[in-house]
């Protein structure tokens, strides 16, 4: 076995604090990968404090990972050591099922296994994450990234950017298409990123008129600020789609009337509370609403390759494993540029 440190919850109302565990040794097909960053992702928040249930503790959370290969088995093909790579949401599935062999092993019908909080199909050990010094996985669930990128910004990309990457593309949003980014934070800025370079013309929405500036620089053509009633009146009937990011309550509706006939608003946020929906406003104009989660491992490392030819990556700000419970009390607060990442140096 491979003892490894972490930073890990013991409960739901725990304080990070620093944790030894074993990893499994690298297997025939297994990548050994000594951790470098690891973005922190609003979802480690809900599932540290139990938020969705079904917790597992102690928990080492992150699914945002980046560093470089320090092992392999001897039947891996397609990585070397001293390569670097990503690991994202997920290190297995069943590899069976239709989903998983057409490429979507997010949508795994035996679900998929998580990085962690989750159980490992073999051992029926849990998973630990990516707050840790090293991660060992099968090569079939490891990422290539380019050198081209900066490491540390590369790391939300393993969730952020493919979170909004894949509907981009299963929706075949570009050129000739209006699109609205409803929100501007971890999600919502990788979003705007990748639906500009996708050559799409992009308006963020938002309650925070301070972010207007922050929208241009990051690539939006429009900024509208919803609080205002003008504004929004002028967004009626605008949009061909409109990707939700907004985690917090709101009422669907409003956002709705945005969208063109046969527009569909794409929903990436979760919210505490469901959502109310006007059955009208979506009947009257033939409207829809639809969901996402992340992409497969083809399509997440399309998205690797398309940032690296683009130079796209997370705007973040780093921190040190000591630092973890001030990021998510900043994070509760929507204080974050747009990503906190963890130096694993500092463990």
């Amino acid at each position: 076995m491979l003892a490894t440190r972490g930073m890990a919850v013991k409960s739901a109302t725990a304080s990070f604090e620093p944790f030894q565990f074993n990893r499994r040794e690298p297997g025939p097909h297994d990548v050994q990968i000594e951790i470098a960053y690891c973005g922190i992702c609003h979802s480690d928040i809900h599932q540290s404090r139990d938020e969705w249930g079904g917790a597992i503790f102690p928990m080492v959370p992150g699914h945002e990972i980046v560093g470089h290969v320090k092992k392999v088995g001897n039947k891996v093909s397609k990585f070397k050591e001293g390569d670097i790579v990503g690991v994202g949401c997920f290190v297995d599935s069943c590899r069976e099922c239709d989903y998983c062999k057409r490429g979507d092993e997010v949508y795994c019908a035996q679900t998929p296994t998580s990085t962690y909080n989750g159980i490992h199909r073999d051992s029926k050990e849990p998973t630990y994450g990516g707050y840790a010094n090293q991660i060992v996985v099968d090569e079939n669930f490891v990422l290539r990234v380019s050198p081209k990128l900066e490491l540390s910004r590369v790391a939300p990309l393993l969730c952020a950017g493919i979170t909004t990457y894949s509907p981009l593309k299963h929706w075949k949003i570009g050129k000739g298409h209006k699109l609205a980014v409803a929100g501007l934070g971890g999600l919502g800025h990788m979003a705007v990123k990748l639906a500009a370079a996708l050559g799409a013309e992009v308006t963020v929405i938002s309650t925070s008129p301070a972010k207007a500036e922050d929208a241009k620089r990051l690539g939006a053509h429009h900024f509208a600020n919803v609080n205002d009633a003008a504004t929004k009146q002028k967004l009626m009937n605008q949009f061909d789609f409109i990707i939700n990011t907004v985690s917090a309550p709101t009422v669907l509706s409003e956002y709705i009337e945005f969208l063109k006939v046969d527009g569909t608003m794409i929903m990436l946020g979760v919210a505490s509370k469901a959502a109310e929906v006007s059955a009208p406003s979506l009947i009257r104009k033939r409207r829809s609403i639809a969901g996402s989660l992340v992409g497969g491992i083809q399509e997440t490392q399309e998205m690797l390759d398309f940032c690296a030819a683009h130079n796209i990556m997370s705007d973040i700000e780093i921190i040190s494993a000591k630092e973890i419970e001030m990021a998510y009390a900043r994070m509760m607060k929507s204080d974050v540029k747009y990503r906190f990442v963890i130096d694993m140096k500092t463990l």
